[in-house]
């Protein structure tokens, strides 16, 4: 049996006498790479922030090393040796590497001075164990997200960590970058750290994880090898049920064509056409930075065209602001919802009407209050949005409920056409197969929709047709029944296709 290096037991946390994590025993082995994995909302960040000092536990006992700890502040336990990457980097883009690395704990000398060459040189070693060429003068903007993201292991090494806790470490990284990130985790473990892997990813658990604790609803399923597990298993313990189709795909009869891009060209993309039919799913495929967002942002109205038109129903129509293709039945989800798509700080209501307050303004100007209301519920239910109220707050919705949100908020401005960006990006799997059936359900009633996706997976399993960019450009369109990974992947990298 693996040695522990941390060990929680019958861990309570209640908020307001409601139990978010109810009796829930995590382990931590030395040297080895432990999955945390569940539905948003299972218990995961709690859990995690417990452990880090950021909550106190209800109850429960915490050992690391062998030794009962109770970490009070998040100072205390980077003290002790463990330290946390967040999902959304905590570093500040205007600073340097160094900076960065030693932020709060810049080596000074008697009279409070930073000793400089001290600090360059100690970063230097860091990226150097990390295989960052890069100077540790650098600024932190100038770097890509892949390499911001071993600048944060390299702070969290700076810290001695002996547990590194990763939140969603490869959700914004390119291919390669996410290859690089795996050979550091690799070698981190081979050096004797320990780590923890929050991911949605279940492929990537298979790749580089040697053990799986599943939570569900706040209480633990179980914690297993990697070896007694496939995707199939874990899906069935984190949502509680088998899910017999991922993919749940819907044949329609497709109807006239509704959008036609012709030429589309500005400093983003150059001579995009492509047509997009009622009740039909329209697929995009590519890498990171082959311009897909930028693509669907043209479109939108968000950049200017340098040439080129775009035709609804056969007319020519001029979308120079987001405001603009609104009028004309386009909507845009955005694949960062939190700067994009919704506003934290407003509730459901005030999220879902926002973008089509119009609706509800009367003669007076006054906004009816019980209409804006109604128009919310609706979509609650048929969207199956668990919250507490339509005045919740979206900062206390999961990830999956968020995105249902967003969704709702672009529906609620009728479209004939909605632009799908990344739609099911950091949802666990449970929520995709609902987002899945919703877009499954406005297709079916004749929507035409253009999903983005970085998952071929599910790119393959809904759209009627898969077009796919590089560096700017559409390098092919495949039919559904004739496309296939590899293809796909081809033409991502610019090769042609037979």
């Amino acid at each position: 049996m693996d040695e522990k290096i941390v060990s929680m037991k019958n861990i309570v946390k209640e908020f307001s006498g409601v139990r978010v994590l109810d009796n829930v025993d995590f382990n931590i082995y030395k040297g080895k790479i432990m999955a945390l994995v569940g539905e948003n909302g299972a218990g995961k960040s709690t859990l995690m922030k417990i452990l880090t000092g950021v909550y106190l536990k209800t109850s429960g006992d915490i050992y690391l090393e062998g030794k009962e700890v109770n970490f009070t502040t998040t100072k205390e336990s980077q003290d002790m040796g463990v330290a946390i990457i967040h999902q959304e980097l905590n570093l500040v883009q205007d600073l340097s590497i160094s900076e960065n690395i030693f932020l709060g704990r810049e080596p000074v000398g008697k009279s409070g001075k930073i000793k400089w060459k001290q600090l360059y040189d100690e970063s230097k070693q860091w990226l150097d164990k990390l295989g960052l060429n890069e100077s540790p003068k650098e600024l932190v903007k100038n770097l890509s997200v892949g390499k911001q993201q071993l600048i944060e292991i390299a702070k969290a090494l700076s810290l001695n960590a002996k547990v590194i806790i990763m939140d969603e470490p490869t959700g914004a990284l390119t291919i390669s970058e996410t290859e690089k990130l795996f050979e550091v985790v690799n070698e981190l473990r081979s050096q004797g750290h320990s780590i923890v892997y929050i991911s949605h990813r279940l492929n990537e658990i298979f790749q580089i994880c040697d053990y799986v604790t599943v939570l569900r609803d706040g209480t633990l399923v179980g914690e297993k090898t990697i070896d007694e597990l496939d995707e199939d298993k874990i899906i069935e313990m984190m949502v509680g049920r088998k899910l017999s189709e991922q993919y749940p795909r819907v044949n329609t009869i497709l109807g006239h064509t509704v959008l036609e891009v012709k030429n589309l060209s500005n400093k983003f993309v150059k001579d995009i056409s492509f047509e997009l039919k009622e009740g039909e799913i329209l697929g995009v495929a590519g890498l990171v930075g082959a311009g897909r967002t930028e693509m669907a942002r043209s479109i939108y109205g968000v950049y200017p065209l340098d040439k080129g038109e775009i035709l609804m129903k056969g007319k020519p129509v001029v979308i120079k602001s987001p405001k603009d293709a609104i009028k004309e039945g386009i909507a845009y989800v955005s694949e960062d919802r939190k700067s994009n798509g919704i506003v934290l700080g407003l509730n459901i209501v005030e999220n879902v009407t926002l973008a089509s307050l119009d609706q509800y303004v009367g003669k007076i100007g006054k906004i009816n209050k019980s209409e804006e209301e109604k128009s919310t519920d609706s979509y609650v239910k048929s969207m199956s949005i668990k919250a507490a109220g339509t005045k919740q707050l979206l900062k206390f919705l999961s990830g999956g409920n968020q995105q249902k949100v967003a969704l709702a908020k672009n529906l609620n401005t009728n479209p004939k056409i909605l632009i799908l960006d990344e739609p099911t990006r950091g949802v666990d799997v449970g929520a995709k197969k609902e987002i899945y059936e919703l877009i499954n359900k406005y297709k079916e009633s004749g929507m035409s929709i253009l999903m983005i996706s970085s998952e071929i997976p599910e790119i393959l399993g809904i759209s009627d047709r898969v077009m796919v960019m590089h560096e700017g450009m559409v390098t092919g369109t495949l039919d559904i029944k004739n496309a296939d990974q590899e293809k796909i992947m081809s033409l991502a990298v610019g090769k042609e296709v037979s």
